[in-house]
């Protein structure tokens, strides 16, 4: 049977360390390291990510700040709100938790967030320093995963990676997070033909799944001894959460792997806590050099592009 990889453990551990580089920041600077979180609809996964954050916020020492959009706001309410914290400088980051309500798009929060503050890698500024090999602030969920790898002892250099899925806050940067370690790597998604994509898992050292199709991957796919994370969470009957990996037959061949719960789930909400103290320490820095944050885009000013496109 294959070994877990103990997301519950290993994220208290990290809030331990957090909180120690918050006490850190408050008594060396008298900061208060505070993340807000915005929050639309009434989608249940999100409240629910949104309670746990709070909950493990405060066990890290981090002062939480939640704010409601209001029903029916548009791209202008959202922009607006964004840009007042983005403003605050007693907010160190900012996590809009999605999905948001139509008609408003992630987009807008991408290009609309002070990178800094961007807690969740989700701008194309955090996403190019990723690109280049030069990551500040990098998505929680894959970052979790490659934590549970590091802390595992597990080699990721000259290894053959895959990774089947490619939305841009886990996929993505889970692929460039693996070829930034030296991992050879493979991206699959819907496109992938069915046909061939049991043979191309087949081939990996380190599989990682993330998808949100339950019990996609089966023990056919897994090469024996290879290492499996998964990253789904797909409500089951009877208000079970399964992942997208098969995991009792996965686990009869795979060397290591990721249970659901309790894998890479603790670890998205400790890298975030994480994320937010390493955004408040960069604002420190650049505070104490008299660099202000990173402009972004107002709202004339992207009407005004927008129009001229």
């Amino acid at each position: 049977m294959a070994q877990l990889l103990d997301g519950t453990a290993l994220a208290a551990a990290i809030r331990a360390e957090v909180a120690e580089g918050v006490a850190r920041l408050r008594a060396t600077h008298g900061i208060a390291v505070t993340l807000a979180t915005v929050l639309g609809g009434d989608d249940p996964a999100a409240r629910g990510y949104a309670r746990s954050i709070a909950r493990n916020a405060e066990r890290a020492g981090i002062a939480h700040r939640q704010v409601a959009l209001a029903p029916g706001a548009d791209d202008a309410a959202l922009r607006r709100i964004i840009g007042e914290l983005n403003a605050d400088r007693t907010v160190h980051g900012v996590l809009v938790l999605f999905p948001l309500p139509a008609p408003l798009e992630r987009s807008t929060v991408a290009l609309a967030l002070d990178p800094r503050k961007d807690v969740d890698g989700l701008t194309p500024y955090n996403a190019g320093l990723l690109a280049f090999g030069q990551p500040e602030l990098v998505p929680s969920t894959p970052l979790g995963g490659m934590e549970l790898l590091r802390r595992a002892g597990i080699e990721v250099a000259g290894k053959e990676a895959v990774v089947v899925g490619r939305s841009p806050v886990v996929g993505k940067p889970m692929a460039l997070l693996l070829l930034n370690a030296n991992a050879t790597v493979t991206v699959c998604h819907s496109r992938t033909p069915p046909s061939e994509l049991a043979a191309i898992c087949r081939r990996a050292d380190i599989l990682c799944a993330a998808t949100g199709r339950a019990g996609l991957i089966t023990a056919e796919m897994v090469k024996p001894g290879a290492v499996v994370v998964d990253f789904g969470m797909v409500p089951a009957a009877g208000g079970k959460l399964v992942g997208d990996v098969d995991f009792d037959g996965v686990a009869r061949v795979a060397g290591w792997i990721t249970p659901v719960p309790g894998g890479t789930g603790p670890m998205t909400t400790a890298m975030l806590l994480r994320n937010t103290l390493r955004a408040a320490e960069l604002q420190t820095r650049d505070a104490s050099a008299g660099k202000s944050l990173v402009d972004v885009p107002d709202e004339a000013s992207t009407q005004e592009r927008d129009s001229s496109a």
